[in-house]
């Protein structure tokens, strides 16, 4: 069984809580949640299995420094996936967004995400629907699909426990 390596982007916390519950559900197939600011592209590349989270922020940011935060995150570490090669690597990614207070933008950040991974040769898994939330718009969609798990703690929090086991289950299978 592959290895499965955590990577978030946060200011604020809550997502950095998704990814501990996804490092505890998983166990010991997954290592110790690790913040994008203290990773390098060859520390994501030492996995063959990659679960990714980030908020979005106002109008669809990332997080990182001209977001106003106080720390590097996403924003600053995409470049840096320039000409990094994630051939053969499998990439699930995770969002946290607020579907109410910015219907025109959520979720954004997951589908900056799996832009920038599957540029890099990445197999992205994860896909799921957008039925059951309410938005305008959102660069995460792919069809009627988000590219990845789609969470609104401001909203619909008591769905997130469900959506995430079951996003789980599902992407578990791509590297079992």
């Amino acid at each position: 069984m592959a290895k499965v390596g955590i990577f978030f982007g946060t200011d604020t916390g809550n997502t950095r809580k998704v990814a501990k519950t996804i490092a505890t559900k998983l166990g010991d197939a997954a290592d110790k949640p690790v913040n994008i600011n203290k990773a390098s592209v060859d520390d994501l590349l030492a996995y063959d299995v990659l679960i990714l989270g980030s908020p979005t922020y106002g109008e669809g940011e990332l997080p990182g420094m001209s977001a106003g935060h106080d720390n590097e995150s996403w924003e600053e570490f995409l470049p840096t996936l320039a000409g990094a090669d994630f051939t053969g690597k499998t990439v699930a990614i995770y969002g946290l967004g607020d579907q109410e207070g910015y219907p025109g933008h959520f979720v954004d950040a997951v589908g900056f995400l799996y832009d920038a991974f599957a540029d890099a040769g990445a197999t992205i898994v994860g896909m799921t629907s957008s039925e059951g939330y309410t938005f305008k718009k959102s660069k995460a969609l792919l069809g009627d699909q988000f590219v990845g798990l789609a969470l609104d703690e401001d909203n619909q929090k008591e769905l997130s426990e469900g959506r995430l086991s079951d996003w789980l289950a599902s992407i578990s299978a791509a590297w079992a």
